[in-house]
């Protein structure tokens, strides 16, 4: 199994995921700042991990190669994508078929680090997502939504998504 972190950040849930899906399985971290994943390499290597690739991005773009996740995270970062419609199309092909997308954020406005998840719902839903589950966590207003990709040769054309209104105004 392949997992991609997308948003990896200073790679938190990479190190944990490479653990999780070793001996057979691997991470694809992936984030948009080169700084991020230089460091993110050299933990990894401290730490012995070998089953950590990494990406470079594009903020409209992961830059993943097709049909190379089996799922993929975006941990409190979805709210963090300038450009959501092209991203969400971007990352449609680099999801085998049967992947799962998770998604956990805040009930918040994306101006407070959150999403709201009717917004949430209806931008992956305009690129052709389907949800699969919600489930609400524990503490902090947070959520984890999980959805299926649209099929590649099916899915709408960029020209063709509506943009979602953010009922706070932020997006």
């Amino acid at each position: 199994m392949t997992v991609g972190d997308i948003g990896a950040g200073s790679g938190y849930h990479t190190v944990r995921l490479s653990y999780l899906v070793a001996p057979a399985g691997s991470v694809v971290a992936q984030d948009v700042t080169r700084d991020y994943l230089i460091e993110l390499a050299r933990r990894t290597k401290l730490l012995k991990l070998t089953n950590v690739q990494f990406a470079l991005g594009e903020p409209h773009d992961p830059r993943l190669p097709a049909s190379s996740l089996d799922a993929a995270i975006l941990v409190h970062m979805y709210h963090e994508i300038a450009q959501p419609y092209a991203f969400l199309y971007n990352l449609a092909p680099a999801l085998k078929q049967g992947a799962r997308v998770g998604i956990v954020d805040l009930e918040l406005p994306t101006s407070k680090h959150g999403t709201p998840i009717e917004l949430l719902r209806c931008e992956l839903t305009a690129v052709g997502y389907r949800e699969v589950a919600t489930y609400k966590l524990e503490g902090d207003g947070g959520y984890l939504a999980v959805f299926s990709p649209p099929e590649v040769a099916g899915r709408k054309s960029p020209r063709d998504i509506v943009a979602c209104r953010d009922p706070a105004g932020t997006r």
